[in-house]
């Protein structure tokens, strides 16, 4: 296995770096995006309602490859050029902002609604109140499926490897074709996302803790 590794080095080295890259950018967007979408589903209009649930039900459930074949295949042939790696990462930030939605939209729920009518009684707008009001306590309830999030979108990432995303996966297919060591191979490619993910789990369990 160490054998395999050194002389791979390059390879998984670079896998590793698209892979976090793809991770860290599908991350801060899928954030902004799910939590907007989250308060879209709770606004007093109903307009507004119905488009944020019809975003989450539509995007949470459709499968992440075939969202990302259609950024691949579809949106190059009718709209703009893009490469594998962007069409995945378009894809995993979709995808994952209808779980984080629904995750942030349960955290908006929890805080009592005296919260919210509190500050409208100050003199706050509707998005105000949310932004200083009750988004700041939502967050400190849903730290735990928020974590599970950001490593399921880690381990998500894979699937750029169908659409040459260059990510682990990708490098690591190619290199288990290359030398047949199967195993090995797909071994070191886990370890590699063990180095990203257990991070974030530690990270989140420490943050819980702090804000608790």
């Amino acid at each position: 296995m160490i054998n395999l590794l050194s002389s791979n080095w390059h390879a998984f080295i670079s896998g590793f770096g698209w892979t976090l890259l793809s991770s860290v950018l599908a991350l801060f967007f899928s954030l902004i995006i799910g939590s907007l979408f989250a308060i879209l589903e709770v606004v007093p209009s109903k307009i507004l309602r119905i488009i944020g649930n019809v975003y989450v039900e539509v995007f949470r459930n459709i499968p992440l490859l075939v969202i990302t074949m259609f950024f691949y295949l579809v949106i190059p042939l009718y709209v703009v050029k893009i490469n594998g790696f962007t069409a995945g990462t378009i894809g995993l930030t979709i995808y994952t902002s209808a779980f984080i939605a629904e995750t942030v939209r349960a955290g908006i729920n929890s805080v009592d609604i005296g919260q919210m009518e509190a500050a409208r009684s100050q003199g706050m707008t509707f998005w105000q109140a949310m932004r200083y009001i009750v988004l700041p306590q939502a967050f400190k309830y849903v730290i735990p499926p928020l974590g599970n999030q950001f490593v399921n979108l880690v381990k998500n990432s894979s699937v750029l490897a169908f659409v040459a995303g260059f990510d682990l996966m990708y490098q690591g297919n190619a290199i288990a074709s290359q030398t047949f060591e199967t195993v090995n191979t797909y071994i070191i490619v886990g370890l590699f996302y063990l180095v990203i993910t257990l991070p974030i789990s530690y990270y989140m369990q420490h943050l819980e803790r702090k804000l608790a």
